[in-house]
């Protein structure tokens, strides 16, 4: 096996460390209760799966589906379609998520701009929509023939009227360039950190501080299509409460799950691949020894490359 650069922190499994988390993954044959998912990773398949759950128990639905592209996964794989067939495909698997959900539960799925569209037409069936988030995804070295592709959408949809959104817990802090003052001299809407002047600003659906999983960062793994912890902290913060329930049928290696038990609520997902199980179970376990989440501290999201933000981890 190839060594590792010394910075490279990106997360493998010995073959003792893959018998060991085995151990703790769920297989699913007949309809359970509750308690018997709670907080663990069910290594199955999603169509299967669902079916099996219990009614009404997700107060927070999290999906990031393969997208409408060629893409290879470990020891899966999915082809690119026809819009109208992918849109059939979404459907196939999402409706049966809607008896899982709480009357008052969100549901957020991601996607890029090849397959937006079509998680909104099938989407809006089920569900009320109420935002589409575009964030920045700054990664690769671009393309020569046509506009790099460097964001992603993630809709924002709501089985009811009545919902949980926690404004307050999800406000950025973002360097001011130009300061304002008072006639008196006094910071306004502004502090100062230091060499920093900070403001704590509402977060938009525009985000460009979030930093896609690369291999000097403690939480990425191989996976193809990670997503980052802090982007999951977003939007667990905002569309949850502690002792919630979190639910993700496409977990890959686990991020929904490991943010979710960082930050006090329950949690489930399933995922077909045992290797991503086990980085799953292996992010878990590390989770234990350390919850934090890059880029978010004492209850504030740090705009990306601030200062602050780039001591973090180090």
């Amino acid at each position: 096996m190839k060594q590792k650069a010394a910075l490279n922190r990106t997360l493998t499994l010995n073959r003792s460390e893959i018998l060991s988390f085995k151990k703790n993954l769920l297989a699913i044959s007949h309809k359970v209760e509750l308690d018997n998912i709670k907080n663990k990773i069910i290594k199955g398949d999603v169509f299967e799966v669902l079916d099996l759950l219990p009614d009404s128990f997700i107060d927070l639905l999290f999906i990031d589906p393969p997208y409408n592209l060629n893409k290879k996964f470990n020891t899966g794989s999915f082809k690119s379609m026809a819009i109208s067939d992918y849109e059939s495909w979404i459907d196939s698997w999402l409706l049966k998520t809607v008896r899982l959900l709480k009357p008052n539960a969100s549901v957020y799925i991601c996607g890029d701009w090849k397959s937006s569209s079509a998680i909104f037409n099938v989407s809006i069936k089920y569900f009320k929509v109420r935002n589409r988030i575009t964030w920045e995804r700054e990664k690769g070295r671009g393309a020569k023939t046509n506009w790099k592709n460097c964001s992603e959408d993630i809709w924002f949809f709501t089985k009811s009227d009545n919902y949980v959104f926690n404004i307050d817990s999800v406000k950025i802090k973002r360097r001011v360039m130009a300061p304002y003052r008072t006639e008196s001299g006094e910071p306004k809407d502004w502090t100062n950190h230091g060499k920093e002047n900070y403001r704590i600003t509402f977060p938009s659906n525009l985000w460009t501080d979030i930093t896609v999983p690369f291999w000097s960062m403690p939480e990425n793994t191989n996976h193809p299509t990670q997503k980052p912890e802090k982007l999951l902290a977003k939007i667990i913060l905002a569309s949850s409460n502690p002792g919630d329930f979190v639910f993700d049928p496409f977990l890959g290696v686990g991020t929904t799950a490991v943010v979710a038990k960082k930050l006090g609520r329950n949690f489930s997902g399933i995922e077909l691949d045992e290797i991503y199980c086990c980085l799953a179970e292996k992010r878990l376990s590390l989770a234990d020894v350390n919850n934090s989440i890059q880029g978010y501290e004492h209850g504030i999201f740090w705009e990306r490359n601030s200062f602050r933000y780039q001591k973090k981890d180090k």
